[in-house]
């Protein structure tokens, strides 16, 4: 990135009401066939112009083509059964109703790749495009086939990684995973789940980015927050192994958390999104407010490795917060980039 501290979403951005039914997840499609093609490109192109005229300099899809950020993706897998679902509480915390691997999993043709050249050929901006995790996806899903969470993210990782390399060769600048798993399950990232993700990356040129953060601002995620004390040290158990790592940014949850910002330093020389952003309210940041977060960070950063974002998606927000929550986060960076003029 040419510019000084390039700004960006994490993922999704609210869908147009005419689109699917606002403010929450997996909502449902309200067109079909032909229009629900054209209902999608349509919202990417609002996607789009709204971060321009908030000034975000990275380009995000706000997955306008997806239900849930996970099994959006896993529906186009072969071996998975979307019918007979299972209930399962998703990162130890709430109950949902996910579909279930009964065979050998394999990718049966691109998932998103159409999409970001659809929006590749709308803007000259650089695009970062999201992608689950191995281990979150391990954890959105019934496992009844391979019986082992570890060769399940191995598997998902060899296709999401045929993914990757397709989004690459569409012109995505920035591929982004995200594994808001790794700050529930310590062992396994640090045993295999590290290496999985290791291996969806694997041949990649472009940038890479790991968003490991506390959750949508959903009740039960805001609720697990409560319970967590006045510090939350999670990242501390994990950074070390991303550091090691050949990910190129980490996104992490800052601004209104209880997050110590000095645990940062555990991954000092990569590039961070910090996120400075709550998804988790409704109250619109103060561009002040989002230097402060900024400000507080960049003890721990190199100004030219921070790269000011939002915590999470904003799915479950209103179109109207979160275009406000956008423009405040461009100039909240402006008023940091302004101080390092010359």
């Amino acid at each position: 990135m040419n510019i000084l501290l390039p700004t960006s979403i994490v993922g999704s951005l609210p869908k147009p009401v005419w689109l699917a039914p606002p403010e929450k997840l997996w909502s449902p499609w309200k067109l079909e066939g032909d229009q629900l093609t054209e209902g999608k490109q349509d919202a990417l192109r609002i996607a789009l112009q709204e971060q321009l005229l908030a000034g975000v300099d990275i380009i995000c899809d706000g997955e306008q083509t997806r239900q849930h950020f996970v099994t959006t993706f896993i529906e186009h897998l072969s071996g998975v059964d979307f019918e007979n679902r299972k209930i399962v509480k998703i990162r130890n915390r709430y109950d949902a109703s996910v579909p279930v691997v009964v065979d050998e999993l394999a990718r049966r043709k691109a998932v998103f790749v159409n999409d970001a050249k659809f929006l590749r050929q709308q803007t000259t901006k650089p695009i970062k495009w999201a992608l689950p995790g191995p281990m979150t996806m391990v954890d959105t899903l019934y496992d009844d086939h391979y019986k082992s969470r570890e060769k399940l993210a191995w598997e998902f990782a060899k296709v999401l990684n045929e993914e990757a390399r397709e989004l690459q060769a569409a012109g995505i600048d920035i591929i982004q995973f995200d594994e808001p798993a790794f700050n529930v399950f310590f062992d396994e990232v640090n045993d295999w789940g590290m290496a999985a993700l290791e291996r969806a990356i694997e041949g990649l040129h472009c940038k890479t980015a790991v968003h490991v953060c506390y959750g949508y601002g959903i009740k039960a995620n805001n609720d697990w927050k409560k319970t967590l004390g006045s510090e939350w040290r999670q990242y501390e158990e994990i950074f070390p192994k991303i550091q090691k790592s050949d990910i190129d940014i980490v996104s992490l949850e800052c601004h209104n958390s209880n997050v110590p910002l000095n645990l940062i330093e555990l991954v000092r020389g990569k590039k961070v999104m910090v996120g400075a952003i709550d998804v988790a309210s409704n109250r619109i940041e103060t561009p002040e407010e989002v230097a402060n977060t900024l400000r507080k960070t960049l003890e721990f950063v190199n100004v030219e490795n921070l790269y000011p974002s939002t915590n999470c998606g904003m799915a479950p927000l209103s179109r109207n917060i979160a275009r406000a929550k956008l423009s405040a986060l461009s100039k909240g960076a402006e008023i940091i980039r302004n101080g390092f003029a010359i």
